[in-house]
């Protein structure tokens, strides 16, 4: 099947040239990482995580997201998901692989990757998030595969997958419960020291996600004959707009939580985001413009006839992936170290070699997702 992503228009290839312009670009700074280390970023001392972590505990949350098409086809028949559900496996395997890819970037030196499975330690929330993280990037594999070849061949998929598909479901769960593990089990950081840090990630995870496949489906629908259904498309919406109440509750239940009971230390984290502390305040913007995404987003998604219509429900599914993007990676993971527990402030702030390494990782990813959907519009624009 994959010489069917080597048949395209100009517009395709130019595409595809942009992206790997962009990979090595990324590709330059990361070999320059590794001849000079970390100290190229703007990490630091008190902030050994930053943007590379941010975007892999956002990613997390796009891949997981695939149980909410998987779940109500395989478990519910919900057949107007039928078209739908293969895009949303193929999103979590190239979400899942730039999850990894940021984990190896932001570790000095990629060899100690192999520690965690040379010296497995199952007390360790790092082996169970490798575990998982690993198990569920296979699982899609095979899932997409097996479905994908069956459709290429004009057979029934074999009665083996469905199970396979159905287990994909808690294990998605998993991988956001198991990396907001690595964050509420840290008891010195106490912004993150949150029993509901997990149900905030899934939330936040079930509306990123699906605003991101909503963005792709009208995309494919605009740039190719390949339709998954207005009905899917709309269920979809409801979803996301469910899902971003929720997550803005659960932010608000944290707020209501530190505030009321005047703990001095969380006080303090959201103080350095929201209105700045010790004169620094570059974060308060981006996290204003996160807030007022997420706000503008709720009113088109909550009000039927407004989500119903294809442009403002791309318009919100836009305003919730840049609200959490924000919320989710710089906030949550920077707002976490500062303060640091012995209450210095220290900016952080990614340099030009960091963001490169970023894009060039997302570019990694946008390539998968462009070959992947490549194949299987064809294979269904055959059929």
């Amino acid at each position: 099947m994959f010489e069917k992503a080597m048949v395209g228009s100009r517009r395709y290839w130019g595409w595809l040239a942009f992206l790997l312009v962009l990979i090595a670009l990324g590709g330059v700074c990361y070999l320059r990482q590794l001849r000079y280390g970390l100290v190229i970023t703007g990490l630091s001392r008190d902030v050994t995580w930053g943007l590379y972590i941010a975007q892999f505990t956002f990613l997390v949350g796009v891949a997981a997201s695939a149980v909410m098409v998987v779940l109500p086809y395989y478990l519910h028949d919900v057949r107007q998901f039928q078209k739908i559900t293969i895009l949303g496996e193929l999103l979590a395997v190239s979400s899942v692989t730039m999850c990894m890819l940021f984990i190896l970037v932001d570790m000095g030196q990629p060899a100690r990757v192999l520690n965690v499975l040379r010296y497995p330690t199952l007390h360790s929330v790092m082996f169970w998030d490798m575990v998982s993280l690993g198990g569920y990037l296979a699982l899609n594999a095979v899932i997409s595969v097996v479905m994908l070849s069956a459709e290429h061949n004009g057979v029934p998929a074999p009665r083996w997958i469905k199970p396979v598909a159905i287990l994909s479901i808690p294990w998605a769960v998993s991988i956001h419960t198991v990396t907001a593990f690595l964050y509420s089990g840290l008891p010195g950081r106490t912004f993150w020291l949150s029993a509901i840090l997990a149900p905030r990630f899934l939330a936040s995870a079930f509306a990123s996600g699906p605003a991101l496949l909503i963005l792709l489906c009208l995309l494919l629908r605009r740039l190719t004959s390949f339709d998954v259904g207005q009905e899917a498309i709309r269920k979809l919406g409801v979803i996301v707009a469910y899902a971003t109440s929720i997550s803005v509750f659960f932010v608000l239940l944290e707020l209501f939580t530190v505030f009321y009971s005047r703990i001095p230390e969380e006080m303090e984290h959201f103080r350095y985001l929201f209105v700045g502390l010790e004169g620094e305040r570059h974060l308060v913007p981006w996290m204003w413009i996160s807030v007022a995404a997420a706000m503008a987003a709720l009113v088109l998604l909550l009000v039927p006839r407004l989500r119903e219509r294809d442009t403002l429900l791309a318009a919100a599914s836009v305003l919730v992936f840049v609200s959490l993007w924000i919320e989710k990676g710089l906030g949550l993971i920077v707002g976490g170290f500062v303060p640091s527990p012995l209450g210095s402030v220290t900016r952080y702030s990614p340099t030009a070699p960091e963001w490169t390494i970023v894009l060039g990782v997302w570019a990694i990813g946008a390539l998968m997702i462009t070959v992947f959907y490549k194949i299987t519009v064809s294979v269904r624009e055959v059929r």
